[in-house]
């Protein structure tokens, strides 16, 4: 089918009537957009049931920002793993946490995530995806190494230690350095053996609609063409967030835009989004974010205090740097420093962070960073007198992150919103069922759309809350049950 039959290309937030298509180039029972995790899950599940599944990808490849990753997967309740590294976690315990961690939950996506943890880690096991026995313990942003548990978020920080037992949960694929590329790797594999049809460079444009408002099929540039696709049973939109649109994160996120750099891979502009957005899909909490200040490593800034405009204290600093990143950035001016002593201070592993100032003395720190009189002075011997006794009482800092602040030369590590490197991606997405059916603002199911990973609204949602690995996480898990609801729809005649 040529472009010319199909007439200009249209943009993703303008469907095509399905009377405007003359013929159909392609047709499959299910049809996925994106394939990154939960694209390629999605495939996997829709294939092995026996239905012609076909994957469009806009790149040359698969991948998608699962690919770009570090390879961690937040998963807990009991794994494997946990109990090999004597852990002990429970599905109740996992819930608990999940539910500190948002502002407003879905109570059935975040108990399915819960209860089906352990069955999604060895669902992913069973696709020969290798995770070892063992921990890394030392505070960091991603191990180097092919260790495969780390304490990835909050679980130890207050106030969700007093919410959920402590329990490390951020499963790491074992290989050394980032493992995603190898994670989307064994997907891929999977998907392919199970029958799925992959097919790259091709850029999805937008949905195609029946007088019912039911999705029937979608439109696509491919081979330089503008070509139709029917889907007999469903579309998939599994085509990433939209952190790297400019327009669309400056309308949803206005605060940070500009001061911050956005993360993701460069098809993530919303274009899934706004495809469901105008099949009538309703989207909600499109303006949470992941927003991090990688301060650490060296674990041992750890011990320094993060001070704000004023010269206080605002946020307990062995917290996960995505809550970190959050409450700092909203402090007045956005102004923070990390004070530390020579004992502590170690040089960011991350390009970005610049010395403000040092000083021989926390009064000369003080002057010249051009804090109130006698602030920083104040909150340094505050803290230290809690520090020598073990504790925290302003922020409940974890005792084995106390340590007076007292050996100078004392440092100030700029950490600024707009200064220090502070890194964001879009969270939120279409509103839909746990099984994957997109949702109107009405609460009905728009007939053969179904979204995951980004494109949906999932348990990767608060900034002050986020985990590493939820993301891969939530895409992994819930595009498995788009793809097997979308394959078990009744095909349309």
């Amino acid at each position: 089918m040529s472009s010319h039959t199909l007439g200009p290309p249209r943009a993703a937030s303008s469907p095509l009537a399905l009377r405007e298509i003359d013929e159909w180039h392609d047709e499959a029972d299910v049809i996925v957009v994106g394939y990154g995790g939960a694209g390629a899950c999605a495939a996997i599940e829709a294939a092995r049931t026996g239905v012609d599944t076909l994957v469009l990808e806009r790149a040359s490849g698969g991948g998608g920002t699962t690919a770009m990753a570090a390879g961690h997967i937040y998963l807990g309740g009991g794994t494997r793993v946990q109990k090999a590294c004597g852990y002990e976690d429970s599905a109740e315990n996992l819930l608990r946490y999940l539910e500190a961690s948002a502002d407003d939950p879905d109570p059935e996506k975040f108990r399915l995530y819960a209860e089906g943890s352990v069955a999604h880690f060895e669902w992913l096991e069973s696709l020969d995806i290798p995770f070892n026995d063992s921990i890394h313990e030392a505070r960091t942003n991603m191990q180097q190494t092919d260790e495969c548990l780390l304490w990835s978020g909050n679980e130890k920080a207050w106030p969700f230690c007093e919410k959920a037992t402590p329990a490390p949960r951020g499963h790491k694929v074992a290989r050394e350095g980032e493992a995603g590329p190898h994670l989307f790797a064994k997907l891929d594999e999977a998907a392919r053996a199970a029958g799925a049809r992959i097919q790259s460079d091709t850029r999805v444009l937008t949905l195609v609609i029946a007088d019912g408002g039911q999705v029937v099929g979608l439109v696509a540039r491919q081979d330089r063409e503008v070509r139709a696709f029917r889907a007999r049973r469903g579309v998939i939109l599994c085509a990433g967030g939209y952190a790297m649109d400019e327009k669309m994160f400056t309308r949803h996120i206005p605060r940070l835009a500009g001061r911050v750099q956005a993360i993701g891979n460069p098809y993530d502009d919303g274009a899934g989004l706004r495809m469901g957005l105008a099949a009538r899909g309703a989207g909600i909490h499109l303006d949470d974010y992941h927003i991090t200040l990688p301060f650490y490593p060296p674990s041992s800034l750890t011990y320094g205090i993060l001070v704000n405009a004023q010269g206080q204290r605002f946020v307990a600093e062995d917290a996960y740097h995505g809550r970190i990143g959050e409450i700092a950035s909203r402090q007045p001016q956005g102004t923070v420093y990390l004070i530390v002593d020579e004992p502590s201070y170690g040089r960011p592993e991350l390009d970005g962070f610049e010395l403000a100032a040092t000083e021989e003395s926390i009064a000369d720190l003080e002057r010249s960073l051009e804090l109130p009189d006698h602030a920083l002075q104040h909150t340094v011997d505050y803290y230290n007198e809690g520090a020598r006794q073990g504790r925290d009482p302003l922020l409940h800092k974890q005792p084995n992150w106390l340590r007076p602040i007292v050996d100078g030369p004392f440092a100030a590590v700029e950490c600024s919103l707009g200064k220090a490197p502070y890194m964001a991606f879009s969270l939120g997405g279409l509103w839909t069922k746990a099984s994957g059916e997109v949702l109107t603002e009405d609460g009905q199911a728009v007939e053969g759309l179904y979204a995951a990973g980004r494109n949906s609204c999932g348990i990767a949602r608060s900034a002050e809350g986020y985990a590493s690995g939820t993301c891969i996480g939530d895409a992994t898990f819930f595009g498995r049950l788009a793809g097997g609801s979308a394959a078990a729809r009744a095909a349309a005649g």
